[in-house]
């Protein structure tokens, strides 16, 4: 079963954040609010605004983007962690050339 967006809601599957060592140990990332990055895995074809004008999505599958740390909701689906929210709280997309 694969999961689908559906009107404007963005998938994103995030990004596996490197662990911080010194040495052998382990340094936790307690207390570093960071936002939320990863890869857009599916994306809603858009929605209709309150005048009835269909607005369609502008993202695609693929990008990198970078989510606020409070809003999306995180979804577990097969073992795996996503978090869904619409397009417009994505923060910005990360482009590998300019």
């Amino acid at each position: 079963m694969r999961l689908k967006a559906e009107f404007n809601a963005v998938i994103v599957k995030p990004k596996d954040e490197q662990e911080e060592t010194y040495g052998s140990l382990y340094i936790p990332d307690l207390g570093k609010e960071k936002n939320l990055s990863g890869e857009i895995v599916s994306i809603g074809p858009g929605h209709y605004s309150v005048t009835g004008v269909w607005v369609p999505t502008v993202l695609k599958v693929g990008q990198q983007v970078i989510l606020p740390q409070m809003g999306p909701v995180k979804v577990e689906h097969e073992g795996v962690e996503y978090y869904v929210c619409p397009e417009n709280q994505v923060l910005a997309t990360l482009n590998e050339e300019e």
